[in-house]
This record gives C-alpha cells, sequence and structure tokens, in this order.
C-alpha cells in the first residue's frame, strides 16, 4: 500500500513534464507564425535592412491589453541574442511582459508585438531581471515596408524599435510603462534548468530542444546579414 502513492506521485510526474514542455514549445510556435505573418505583409512589414542589423529580437504573440480608464496589459513572449561575432542566434529565453495606464480608453485587443533591439546596450538592458518599456532604454515604433530607411533621427537614438499587430478594438493605448522580465519558470520547464535570460543570450546555453531550430532557422531568414 505504501508503494501507490510514491507510484502515483511519479505518474503524475511523467504526464506533467511533456504537457509543461508542450507549453513552452507553443510559445516558440506562436512566435515563428508571427515573425512569418507579419514580415509576409508587404508594405507593413518590418524592413529586413533593419533586422539584418539587429542585436536581439522579441516576439510577444498576442500580448491582452484591455481596460476601462485605467487599461492593462499582459503576455508572454521568447527572445533571442545575435554572437557578435558568428552571427548565429542564441536559443530563445522566455519572458513575460505586465503592465498598466491611465487615460481615454476603452475596448480590449489582442497584440502581436516584436521588439528589435539595435544596440548592445539596448540588450543588456533588456535581459536584465526587470526592464520598464520607455525608462530603461529608449524605444521607439520602427518604420515599415520593404524600402522603409532607418536613418531618421529617433530610429537613430532609439536602442529598440518596435513593431505591433492588432486585432480588436482599443482607443488611446501606449506600452510605455509596461515592464518585461525574465520566465526562469518556463526556462526550466522546457530546458530542465531555471537559466537566467543573460545566460541563454549571451553563453549559448540551452541546447536546441524542438522547435528551436526552426525558430533559429525563421530568424536566419529573416535576419541573416
Amino acid at each position: 500500500m505504501r508503494i501507490v502513492p510514491a507510484l502515483l506521485a511519479v505518474v503524475a510526474f511523467a504526464i506533467a513534464t511533456p504537457l509543461a514542455q508542450t507549453d513552452e514549445a507553443r510559445r516558440i510556435s506562436d512566435a515563428m507564425i508571427v515573425l512569418d505573418e507579419i514580415m509576409g505583409a508587404g508594405d507593413q512589414s518590418v524592413p529586413r535592412a533593419i533586422l539584418e542589423k539587429a542585436e536581439g529580437i522579441a516576439v510577444f504573440p498576442s500580448l491582452i491589453k484591455g481596460g476601462i480608464i485605467v487599461g492593462g496589459q499582459r503576455g508572454r513572449g521568447i527572445l533571442s541574442a545575435r554572437d557578435p561575432k558568428t552571427g548565429e542566434w542564441s536559443s530563445p529565453a522566455f519572458l513575460t511582459i505586465t503592465g498598466g495606464s491611465i487615460g481615454a480608453q476603452i475596448g480590449a485587443q489582442a497584440v502581436d508585438l516584436i521588439l528589435v533591439i539595435q544596440n548592445r546596450r539596448g540588450l543588456e538592458q533588456l535581459v536584465r531581471n526587470q526592464f520598464k518599456i520607455g525608462a530603461d532604454a529608449s524605444v521607439a515604433g520602427g518604420p515599415v515596408g520593404r524600402d522603409a530607411s532607418a536613418s531618421t533621427d529617433i530610429q537613430m537614438r532609439a536602442q529598440i524599435l518596435s513593431y505591433s499587430r492588432t486585432r480588436g478594438l482599443f482607443a488611446g493605448i501606449t506600452l510605455n510603462g509596461s515592464t518585461i522580465r525574465q520566465d526562469r519558470d518556463a526556462n526550466d520547464r522546457f530546458y530542465g534548468m531555471g537559466y537566467r535570460t543573460s545566460q541563454l543570450a549571451f553563453e549559448g546555453l540551452g541546447g536546441t530542444p524542438s522547435p528551436v531550430p526552426e525558430w533559429k532557422a525563421a530568424l536566419d531568414k529573416y535576419a541573416k546579414p
């Protein structure tokens, strides 16, 4: 009789672990879909000239924003950084984004968000445990279209360029004040170790569990110099 509880615990762990891994893998797959669809948007896509020079790329599929007068947002995403020596992309680190804003707003929407980190300083700020958009690094809306120029003053000053695709209705929204945090629990579930974002982004850790190779291939497809 004493064996039964232990056996049940082992079975429960065996069942729960693949489910948890599937959730993280789905987040990567969703990020690939967002990147593919936004890059396939023609005149509304992220210019390849910007992606080719990116130090890092973060994707937050289906960031939820909503509220009446007092708004808020929450979502989960991933970040990969480019090795400055080899040009190879890191295995993705899992992130969360939360925050709020006060203003004339009503409604709800799902937003697919892409952050293109333009320089090393912006990347180092983003991989910290807690990063506040608009405070810890300069963030600006990026230009769109295949022939868009990346040389305007605001884009030259910005460390991070943001791109979004919106579904639903919402007025007066903003990402300023939102906080991005590392999701070490998700890193632990997916990689089997609770890596810090900096370890995955800068130290080449994590390995290539599925669908990491497909994610790296998608980044190479759109952001290879």
